[in-house]
């Protein structure tokens, strides 16, 4: 039983916050070294008490096994301006030895059925505590920042209806699903473009170290 919450969620607040500086670190040394990184930027939360609670009685999990029925206390999410990019990203997962992978869930070409696309990863991560190392479950989702804008108004609407949508709207999501992953097709396509044009012409000039410095730097305050 959980006794104390605050006390119960220190190693996964402690993962987030670890994990959000690797992941952010990576993007950095990516900028440093290439110019541009298959990380556009990250963000990371620990699960309200009130969700999981909820969550609880959902899925049938008992307190006494929440630590290990429950892999989404701790979440990241890794944002991606084109479909290649999140592979890339989670081949540098897989290479990592301070997490283990326990599951990968490929959203992205297997879409849901409500046109939901995004790629997770389950793992677990070793936290030092005071009185040791504690291995916990944790998430990782990664996806393009139309997946991302898509399943944010999906979600918001899911609170408003309780996930049983009108039959209209319902209709409108999985369209605009579909539109949102044609957009990102089409942008892998320019970007395909653009570097048959680099390869063509090697004085095509990098983008000013400066606005790409700016642009690191808001991807921060996410």
């Amino acid at each position: 039983m959980v006794k104390n919450w605050d006390n119960f969620l220190i190693p996964y607040k402690q993962a987030v916050d670890e994990l959000k500086v690797k992941l952010r670190g990576i993007r950095a040394q990516f900028l440093k070294v290439d110019g541009r990184s298959p990380i556009e930027f990250v963000t990371g939360r620990v699960k309200p008490v009130d969700s999981i609670k909820e969550k609880m009685v959902r899925r049938h999990i008992s307190e006494d096994r929440l630590e290990e029925d429950m892999e989404d206390i701790a979440g990241l999410r890794i944002m991606c301006q084109f479909v290649e990019d999140i592979y890339q990203v989670v081949d540098l997962l897989r290479k990592r030895t301070d997490i283990n992978i326990l599951e990968e869930r490929d959203y992205v070409h297997n879409k849901k059925p409500s046109g939901y696309r995004s790629y997770h990863i389950i793992f677990e991560y070793p936290v030092q505590m005071l009185s040791g190392e504690k291995v916990i479950l944790a998430e990782i989702q990664v996806r393009t920042l139309a997946m991302n804008f898509w399943a944010t108004v999906e979600h918001s609407l899911n609170y408003k209806y309780k996930g049983a949508f009108p039959a209209d709207l319902k209709s409108q999501l999985e369209r605009s699903a579909e539109a949102a992953f044609h957009l990102d097709e089409e942008m892998s396509e320019i970007r395909d473009e653009l570097q048959e044009v680099k390869k063509q012409d090697p004085d095509t000039q990098e983008p000013d170290k400066d606005v790409r410095k700016s642009s690191d730097e808001n991807s921060h305050l996410q």
